[in-house]
């Protein structure tokens, strides 16, 4: 069992997709090399059941069996649980099963709706009280689908009231202020500083990670970018990370759009070997042939981009 999640947690945590056959069943041997392929390319943890992994499609049985799965292949790679769910009994029997499994934490976004800065500390005042002490909870904060904005502020009052707020997965947009203004609160005296992993696709990826994240949280079908790009950084090549998610920058861009961007992400671990089938289990958003070919140029365009910087072919898996 790997140790559980801190404030210390640092690195690309990818969110995984979740693969189904092309019937809609949930393809447990598919989850298998797509743990592998993420392995391979370097990732220094996990996120299952998120937003992008089909969470909502899934039984509480397939989730756990998700989630064993991932972890029983993760190795020493920690594996943090998406339980977000508007009941919080829902939440507490999700983040207990997966601890029981040997996940390293959970994540919880608030349910849509949630009003005011109040309404969002006692949501989370209850959902801790209900885990209890010892489960490491990451904030999830996406006001693009849960229409819930966090300031700062109430950010800063969970972390000074809850220690087992750990993370902060934050994926608000533009939200590099918000970021700046965090980092900034932790100087004051007595402050914790936790971790904050950023989302959206990675699209401001090198931005957040000047501002003061610790590394990516997030679903990019070529990880092996997050985390090259993370260790430049890390080692003071700043200026090499920036160069080399220019290369990406067009695909990272694409992902993101709304509507099609899982059905894309899927379409490319398909083709990279990662999974048997890019289907995504109903109701879901399938590529059209124009959608395909608009890929295969910029996948085309790419290859070429990355050959002239010599770093090779990188959409097969390896």
């Amino acid at each position: 069992m790997t140790a559980k999640l801190t404030e210390a947690a640092k690195g690309v945590y990818i969110i995984a997709a979740t693969p189904f056959t092309d019937e809609g069943a949930l393809d447990l041997q598919s989850v298998d090399t797509l743990t592998d392929f993420y392995l391979r390319c370097g990732v220094h943890g996990f996120t299952l059941l998120g937003m992008m992994g089909e969470a909502h499609k899934l039984t509480t049985e397939e989730s756990i069996d998700v989630v064993k799965r991932v972890i029983g292949r993760a190795g020493d790679r920690q594996v943090i649980v998406g339980v977000s769910h508007a009941g919080i009994e829902n939440v507490r029997r999700l983040a207990h099963e997966a601890m029981i499994a040997g996940a390293s934490g959970v994540m919880v976004a608030p349910p849509p709706g949630l009003k005011g800065d109040d309404g969002i500390y006692n949501y989370y005042a209850q959902v801790f009280a209900a885990l209890g002490p010892d489960i490491p909870v990451v904030y999830q904060d996406y006001p693009q689908a849960t229409g819930v904005y966090l300031p700062h502020q109430v950010f800063e009052r969970l972390v000074d009231d809850f220690r087992q707020l750990v993370m902060l997965k934050h994926e608000d947009a533009p939200g590099l202020a918000k970021l700046t203004r965090i980092r900034e609160g932790e100087q004051k005296p007595g402050r914790r500083r936790v971790s904050i992993l950023v989302g959206n696709g990675g699209l401001y990826y090198p931005q957040e990670l000047r501002r003061g994240a610790d590394g990516a949280m997030t679903g990019f079908a070529w990880p092996e970018m997050l985390v090259e790009v993370y260790d430049h950084f890390m080692s003071g090549r700043v200026e090499e990370a920036e160069d080399l998610f220019d290369v990406y920058l067009p695909l990272v861009r694409h992902e993101v759009q709304p509507a099609i961007g899982l059905a894309l992400r899927k379409e490319v671990l398909f083709r990279r070997g990662a999974i048997k089938s890019p289907k995504q289990r109903a109701p879901g958003s399938p590529l059209t042939a124009t959608d395909r070919a608009e890929l295969d140029s910029l996948i085309a365009r790419f290859e070429r981009r990355l050959a002239a910087s010599g770093r090779g072919h990188k959409v097969a898996a390896e």
